[in-house]
């Protein structure tokens, strides 16, 4: 019997480095089922290149793309796909000490986060997670960003039972219809048990959710 083969995941690479895009993008092309469906040079030119896609009906299921760029840089070009391709995810190129970026991306939506010398294994996982809706956390990164997020530590102490049970799913990367099937609840009521932990918390994003899980102990980075 023939296993079905899973769709190719469609990458857009952003990068204002020629030599790091194409190589990035000749990197990508060598994984299993993924796919780059275009390239571009800053944040203006992403945008440009997702709405032509969009118009032939061709948009990429996840965006990898640097934070520093000229004319609009990577935390400002994850609000603008956000709010104007919501069903395409974005996941950021880092290096170690681009902190402060980071969270300034997953304030606006990001997906997730790669440090630049990420291994094969861990790109994919993250291109993957991103595509199903679910949150990447480079570890090592991670460690870094639950040591200098904001959020009081007090807060956690706001949420319900369920919340904190939600809040480590969430973590784990299930998504609503996830855990729903999890907890045996509607998927209604586990988009409002998250909705509602991130307003508790004072965050924007899953992701930021996911990393408070990991700086209070709940889960380990993966």
């Amino acid at each position: 019997m023939t296993t079905p083969s899973r769709a190719r995941i469609g990458v857009l690479v952003v990068d204002d480095h020629a030599v790091v895009r194409r190589g990035v993008a000749a990197y990508l092309e060598v994984l299993d089922d993924v796919s780059v469906v275009g390239e571009a040079v800053d944040g203006e030119d992403a945008l440009a290149v997702l709405s032509d896609l969009s118009a032939h009906g061709r948009l990429p299921d996840v965006v990898l793309t640097d934070l520093q760029m000229p004319r609009l840089d990577g935390v400002a070009a994850t609000r603008e796909i956000g709010l104007r391709f919501p069903e395409v995810r974005v996941v950021v190129l880092t290096s170690f000490g681009e902190s402060e970026r980071v969270h300034a991306a997953l304030k606006q939506g990001a997906a997730g986060y790669l440090l630049k010398d990420a291994g094969p294994d861990e790109v994919a996982a993250a291109l993957h997670a991103a595509a199903r809706g679910e949150v990447f956390l480079d570890v090592t990164v991670a460690r870094r960003l639950t040591e200098e997020l904001r959020t009081p530590r007090i807060g956690l102490g706001s949420l319900t039972a369920r919340e904190r049970e939600i809040l480590v799913l969430v973590a784990d990367g299930l998504s609503n219809r996830e855990i729903a099937d999890r907890l045996v609840i509607r998927e209604r009521t586990a988009r409002t048990h998250v909705s509602n932990l991130l307003g508790k918390l004072g965050l924007t994003s899953r992701t930021q959710a996911a990393l408070v899980a990991v700086r209070e102990g709940l889960v380990e980075p993966r």
